[in-house]
């Protein structure tokens, strides 16, 4: 009555649709574990000069270096299904008046951002065979580990500079940080930073540093000494 290619057909569809069921509840348990991420951040130290910002840049022109501190507990974001944590620090400010000399709508550029492994994918991370041994090691025996989450950083560098379209940036008011996360799960969707509660999945507390002003525009040494002999 059926021949092999059938019998082939029935088995491989019932496993199909096994697995998509059992990813699905996979997926769905990651509602019933809380999330209470909190963050705080402040700047140290903001300064704006002229020159190329990347070394594929081909004019100079204004860039801000902004350093900050950051101490974060993400460890609730870390469960059995998290395969990694993407952060990142976004720095945002208005949207200058209409009619103003602004192409850039948005207003917010990523100045430092970092990958966390958790200990079941820390085959995929960015490191060197030292630094990935110590990780391993460090992670021996867990399959979750929520202390990776925790992060405190002092005075950090930035790995990007804020640039903008006209090219001038300085005395820029009401700028501030932001601390950014997403959840990368083995199966299931992507979340990112919540603007309410979802359950048992709070928003961030915190993670928003106060408002400042991007200085002036920083002169060189020779330029400020040949003003001064003037």
């Amino acid at each position: 009555m059926y021949n092999s290619l059938t019998r082939i057909q029935n088995v491989f569809g019932f496993f199909t649709t096994v697995a998509f069921v059992v990813a699905a509840l996979i997926a769905a348990s990651d509602f019933t574990a809380p999330r209470t991420p909190s963050a705080t951040i402040k700047t140290t130290n903001v300064q704006v000069v002229k020159g190329r910002p990347h070394y594929y840049s081909t004019k100079k022109e204004e860039y801000a270096i902004i350093r900050f501190s950051l101490d974060a507990d993400l460890s609730s974001l870390f469960t059995w299904n998290t395969k990694q944590l993407f952060v990142y620090v976004t720095a945002e400010w208005p949207v200058a008046p209409a009619g103003a000399d602004n192409m850039n709508q948005t207003n917010k550029a990523v100045i430092w951002d970092a990958i966390i492994t958790s200990p079941s994918s820390d085959h995929l991370s960015n490191l060197g065979p030292a630094s990935l041994k110590k990780l391993r090691k460090s992670a021996a025996g867990k399959t979750i580990d929520p202390s990776r989450g925790k992060l405190s950083l002092k005075n950090q560098k930035p790995k990007y500079q804020i640039t903008h379209p006209t090219g001038r940036i300085a005395e820029t008011d009401d700028v501030k940080l932001h601390v950014n996360y997403n959840v990368q799960p083995w199966v299931g969707i992507l979340t990112w930073n919540q603007a309410f509660d979802l359950g048992r999945w709070k928003k961030m507390a915190g993670g928003v540093s106060k408002a400042f002003a991007l200085p002036a525009l920083k002169k060189k040494d020779g330029e400020a000494t040949a003003k001064k002999s003037r």
